[in-house]
């Protein structure tokens, strides 16, 4: 896809400058349910249409250049819903896991899960470790999508993975650092995201990349999720791009 060097659009927040996109953003899938019932529709409805919503707004971050794309598609704490949300949440994941098998090569995009997989079905659980296996020998986008994932949840799970080579002599407790400790994180080896974008009308983490997004920079929008456009995405875009970057320090 063929791009200028800066692209245009007058109802966004300036000028998204093409040669100096983030590197990794990272996306909270918020507002399904809401969308459908000021439709009148059942809450499912909405998770039907915010899947496909993702799957453009993937599409397009690979087209135009992101390198990691990170989606809260599921927490934790969402297995309290009602049953047929879930259920259908489940069913949408299978779809587009096998849609993505017969794709990821031919597009050459990288799926990858990040969470706790161990309460999903055998089935799914197949269909995620196909999907590892296919971008293990790929190149190109890769994206992340976090399943019965919760941040404490993950740091936790990294503290007691360390703790269990430190007792079997791999390491040593005053040698960690925090490089060394991101190595024990779902998201081993993948930069931590420069932009977090929460549609939805939200404005908190809900318990999403705790770790990752110490110093990422938060766009909130009321958009919800299945109304979020590429348009609404290079917003984002423009207005991290204006942000002022230090990093606790100053500039000269």
């Amino acid at each position: 896809m063929k791009l200028s060097f800066w692209k245009t659009h007058t109802d966004t927040a300036g000028q998204v400058d093409f040669s100096r996109l983030p590197r990794h953003i990272a996306i909270i899938l918020d507002g399904n349910g809401r969308w459908a019932q000021r439709r009148g529709l059942p809450r499912t409805a909405g998770h039907k249409v915010g899947a496909e919503t993702f799957r453009t707004i993937a599409t397009y971050c690979r087209d135009i250049g992101i390198q990691y794309l990170t989606v809260y598609a599921f927490s934790t704490e969402n297995w309290r819903r009602p049953p047929d949300e879930v259920e259908t949440i489940m069913v949408l994941l299978k779809r587009y896991l096998l849609e993505a098998i017969d794709t990821m090569e031919r597009d050459n995009v990288r799926l990858r899960f990040m969470g706790d997989m161990t309460p999903l079905t055998a089935e799914l659980r197949g269909l995620v470790d196909q999907c590892n296996a296919i971008s293990d020998r790929l190149t190109g986008c890769q994206c992340n999508i976090c399943i019965n994932y919760g941040g404490r949840g993950e740091i936790v799970h990294a503290a007691q993975s360390f703790a269990r080579d430190c007792l079997d002599g791999r390491a040593r407790p005053e040698e960690l650092t925090e490089e060394a400790f991101e190595g024990y994180l779902y998201s081993a080896g993948i930069p931590s995201p420069e932009l977090l974008i929460r549609p939805g009308g939200e404005q908190r983490l809900s318990n999403f990349l705790l770790w990752q997004c110490a110093y990422a920079e938060f766009y909130y929008t009321n958009v919800l999720w299945p109304d979020f456009t590429k348009r609404e995405l290079l917003r984002a875009i423009a207005a991290y791009q204006h942000r002022d970057r230090r990093f606790g320090g100053v500039k000269t």
